[in-house]
């Protein structure tokens, strides 16, 4: 898995007061939970952006003061109005605990259903997994090569290598749907 370097400068005052102090100088509070005590810090707005707003996902390099630490974001609040990013929650990692994350998913192959004039659908354009940090993959590759008008790929369908989801596993992931121009070809087809 990719990984995002981000500075970060620890805060020793901590409360509303303080956050909004950070806020105004164009910074975001932060918590880094799964150590023996939360540590608060804070991060510069512009150095988010690649992080936060991509479709990709990361493992984070945090380096508070020097002090270097992997972790994953996992939870992110913004204000209702304005979408400004008002606090960020990472969590750290470690080589021997599995780590839960939502994954993004990725559709190759070319379908017969959709040569045949089906439309393809993708229900779910993200995946929660739980592995350890080594496995994490960047992406999960759903082949649709197989799929014909009318059929679907579920979770438990889908091959990934020391990766457990942790979704239903009979929730359709993407499926090829019939269109109204499939559907008459199809009754024209019948009638003759």
């Amino acid at each position: 898995m990719k990984t995002f370097e981000l500075q970060g400068q620890l805060r020793s005052e901590i409360g509303k007061k303080d956050s909004k102090a950070v806020r105004r100088e164009g910074g975001i509070p932060c918590v880094l939970y799964g150590g023996a005590e939360p540590v608060h810090f804070s991060v510069k707005t512009p150095d988010v952006r690649h992080l936060v707003y991509t479709p990709h996902v990361y493992f984070v390099e945090l380096n508070l003061d020097g002090k270097k630490q992997m972790a994953v974001l996992k939870d992110l609040q913004t204000h209702p109005v304005s979408d400004a990013i008002l606090h960020m929650d990472f969590q750290t990692i470690q080589d021997d605990k599995p780590v839960a994350m939502a994954i993004p998913v990725t559709v190759v192959g070319n379908s017969p259903g959709v040569r045949n004039g089906g439309k393809l659908v993708v229900n779910l354009r993200k995946l929660a997994v739980s592995a350890l940090p080594k496995n994490m993959p960047d992406q999960i590759t759903v082949d649709i090569s197989n799929l014909n008008i009318g059929d679907g790929l579920r979770i438990r369908e889908i091959e990934q290598e020391g990766v457990v989801f942790l979704e239903n596993g009979s929730i359709v992931v993407t499926a090829v749907r019939m269109t109204r121009s499939a559907r008459s070809a199809q009754a024209s087809a019948e009638s003759k």
